[in-house]
């Protein structure tokens, strides 16, 4: 459970009610999330957002829905609500839906096998400063953008920059990363001020496939 006292809302978004009563259940001892609602499909999401934009910092969402799929409603919550985190749910782990939900710069992707534990773990990297993709994942993204791998690197950046980079890619949220390199957490997100901007990147989804695309990241 998430040691923050800050009560987190989040939007559950489905087209099958009983993966909602799931997801439910699953998070039903974790006092510091709130359900503040629920969706069958990415059209009704987004009006729940749009009505009320400060109601939720999180959605949880399915791909495949009528009316509007969870990559759509991703983009469009990215374009008009980047407050707002998304992670998605999924039970596809195909390139081309994966590739999507990257484009769609959502904060995480992960299969419908999950279990309660590795989804808890998911919600508070994504709610901290960071990501999460299941392991299964990966290496499809890894193989992904390895593919589209750049043949020079536009600004190059320092070795302690690399060091953070590298933790970053490994979902490492900047206390931990504080942590682990005997730095200050401020410094850390200095490092990463200056790593977005050297990479013209503007998002960590973003930062992440440029690492992998650069070759910083094997």
């Amino acid at each position: 459970m998430s040691n923050s006292k800050t009560k987190i809302n989040i939007l559950l978004v489905d087209d099958h009610q009983l993966v909602i009563d799931g997801l439910k259940s699953m998070l039903a001892n974790e006092k510091n999330y709130v359900i503040k609602g629920e969706a069958l499909n990415g059209q009704q999401a987004l009006e729940m957002i749009t009505s009320k934009p400060n109601e939720y910092q999180l959605v949880v969402t399915d791909v495949t829905m009528p009316l509007m799929s969870g990559i759509e409603l991703c983009k469009i919550i990215k374009e008009q609500y980047p407050h707002i985190k998304v992670l998605i749910l999924s039970m596809h782990n195909s390139i081309t839906i994966i590739k999507d939900a990257l484009n769609s710069e959502a904060d995480g992707y992960m299969l419908k096998n999950t279990g309660q534990d590795e989804f808890i773990k998911a919600i508070e990297r994504v709610l901290g400063d960071g990501t999460y993709f299941s392991q299964d994942i990966l290496p499809i993204i890894l193989n992904l953008f390895q593919k589209e791998k750049k043949e020079t690197l536009k600004n190059a950046l320092s070795q302690r920059e690399k060091e953070v980079l590298e933790l970053i890619v490994q979902e490492y949220t900047s206390k931990e990363i504080a942590e682990k390199l005997f730095i200050s957490k401020q410094t850390v997100d200095t490092h990463r001020i200056n790593i977005m901007q050297k990479t013209d990147c503007k998002t960590l989804v973003g930062l992440i496939k440029y690492a992998i695309q650069s070759g910083y990241i094997k």
